[in-house]
């Protein structure tokens, strides 16, 4: 009897360990995204001030939008895990007793959707990695560059999907924060 409680015990405490891991690497990803935006309203306010002096330096949108996608894809897990994405709450909170198993339906699916996409992005990767894709505009960045923040976006989200449905199965408990307080 005290080993099994042992072991439970040190599988709760290796799982909660996982789960801090996890949490600090939304968390950072969260950081990671934070940091493109910020990047972007410094490409835009450059372009202003360069185009303002009459000069033109071409290629500075396209930095924009890498980093608009990698703020968007590396956003991916840290939204989720604090509950920032949009999630159908109103169905849930009137589900009643149907509220778990249709969670947990929801997680199942999306679990399948994230790991379908990581696994697309992670192989369109490799592909422009292995054929030396660069880009069309004139700053000629190789493509896996900026493609690389949205590989690891959709890995991390998939990781957190699955991680949400795999615990809301397990213990019957929430890892996404509420979105809303009810009143």
């Amino acid at each position: 009897m005290t080993t099994q409680s042992t072991t439970i015990e040190t599988d709760q405490s290796g799982l909660a360990r996982l789960h801090r891991i996890l949490d600090r690497t939304y968390l950072y990803c969260g950081y990671a995204a934070a940091t493109c935006l910020f990047l972007i309203l410094i490409i835009i306010v450059a372009q202003i001030a360069i185009r303002y002096s009459g000069n033109n330096l071409s290629g500075l949108q396209t930095y924009a939008g890498y980093m608009m996608a990698a703020s968007t894809f590396l956003g991916l897990p840290y939204a989720l895990v604090t509950g920032a994405h949009i999630r159908i709450e109103t169905i849930s909170k009137f589900a009643g007793r149907w509220r778990r198993p249709l969670d947990l339906v929801a997680f199942f699916l999306a679990s399948i959707v994230a790991v379908w996409f990581a696994y697309y992005a992670c192989n369109m990767l490799i592909t422009t990695w292995q054929l030396n894709d660069i880009s069309t505009d004139l700053d000629a960045t190789p493509l896996w560059i900026p493609q690389s923040t949205m590989a690891i976006g959709s890995v991390l989200f998939a990781v957190a999907m699955t991680d949400n449905f795999i615990t809301l199965l397990l213990t019957g408990k929430y890892r996404v924060q509420a979105s809303f307080q009810s009143h």
